[in-house]
């Protein structure tokens, strides 16, 4: 189906690399040094938050926010040790070069930024195909707010109608319903099949190769609004 397309807006730790449990492991370790315990299915469930998110759902409103600094980057030290062997889903790299292939315009829609966005699209090895980024560092408010998808179609030239957004998280659902894009969820981020299409799912595959192996039948094969 090579024709001129939109949008392909993807998420990438839990939907195009293996990383969701490295970060469950190093928030753990981060909150454990601030002196707190924080069960691990609870923060697996935060991950795909931004950082300042993520540590208030898991620490309340009425936490000590001196610690919100050094919990975070303590994150950040902890998650750096896994740079240089972050691994990608099978598939991954395949499936964004093949929708650029054929002209869909692919953006990167992330909370990851700087040495961790590097690395991240180094385990995905498809820089030829990826034609922008939105990353933590470009927008005001992360998912679940809709603004990182809203600047990824910026990036992409088209409008809501003409675009598709890929991740494994209730917050990537979340963020792409409010953008008015069509969202396809990946369950390689261990996130239930219910609660993804709760949080507004149109599709649902398995991981990255799955959704390459039946793109025809995804909203990606299906003529564009």
């Amino acid at each position: 189906m090579d024709r001129a397309a939109g949008a392909a807006i993807f998420d990438v730790d839990g939907t195009l690399t293996d990383t969701n449990h490295l970060h469950v492991v190093a928030w753990w370790e981060a909150f454990r040094q601030a002196g707190h315990t924080v069960p691990m299915p609870d923060i697996h469930r935060a991950v795909g938050l931004g950082s300042e998110d993520l540590i208030e759902r898991l620490l309340g409103r009425d936490r000590d926010r001196d610690q919100d600094s050094a919990i975070s980057s303590a994150h950040t030290v902890l998650y750096g040790t896994y740079f240089d062997r972050l691994p990608a889903f099978a598939g991954a790299g395949d499936l964004l070069r093949t929708l650029a292939g054929r002209g869909w315009q692919v953006v990167l829609a992330t909370s990851a930024s700087g040495p961790e966005l590097a690395a991240l699209r180094r385990a995905v090895d498809a820089d030829e195909a990826i034609r922008d980024t939105a990353s933590s560092d470009d927008v005001d408010e992360g998912k679940p707010s809709p603004e990182p998808v809203e600047l990824a179609l910026e990036l992409a030239g088209t409008d809501a109608s003409r675009g598709v957004f890929v991740g494994d998280t209730v917050w990537d659902m979340e963020a792409a319903s409010r953008a008015g894009v069509r969202a396809v969820a990946l369950l390689s981020g261990g996130i239930p099949r219910a609660d993804l299409e709760a949080a507004g799912a149109d599709a649902v595959f398995r991981d990255a190769a799955d959704l390459l192996a039946h793109l025809d039948d995804s909203p990606f094969g299906r003529e564009q609004g």
